[in-house]
């Protein structure tokens, strides 16, 4: 679904431009936080098709933020992949039982990411 709006929440700066980079090109749209905080803020405002969260955030973490978005109705349907280094055996699964819809660690493989966006953004899912 190019054209779709992705919220980007990612704290460091070449990753974050990293994010956008991909996502303009394949023909998405962003909206960028650095702070869990914005990002409930733009969410709100603009209800984007997708969320990319980072885990880690200097003000909420990702996981809070992400239990902030679904107790709100007007953001609790959005899909919500969750950005992490964290790449320990048991992470993917700990992350999806926090209700994170899907799971990609840093560093992305960026074809990988893409076609995790895609699948989201075309209303496939996992």
């Amino acid at each position: 679904m190019a054209g779709a709006q992705i919220l980007v929440v990612e704290d460091n700066d070449k990753n974050m431009k990293l994010f956008r980079d991909v996502l303009h090109a394949s023909g998405y749209r962003t909206l960028e936080a650095t702070t869990g905080g914005r990002a409930l803020e733009l969410a709100i405002e603009y209800a984007p098709d997708l969320v990319l969260m980072d885990v880690q955030l200097p003000d909420i973490d990702g996981v809070e933020a992400l239990g902030l978005l679904r107790a709100d109705e007007r953001t609790a349907s959005i899909p919500v992949l969750a950005l992490t280094a964290q790449a320990m055996d048991g992470d993917r699964e700990r992350f999806l039982a926090a209700g994170f819809d899907d799971y990609l660690s840093k560093p992305v493989n960026v074809v990988a990411f893409v076609e995790t966006v895609g699948r989201y953004c075309a209303g496939g899912g996992r």
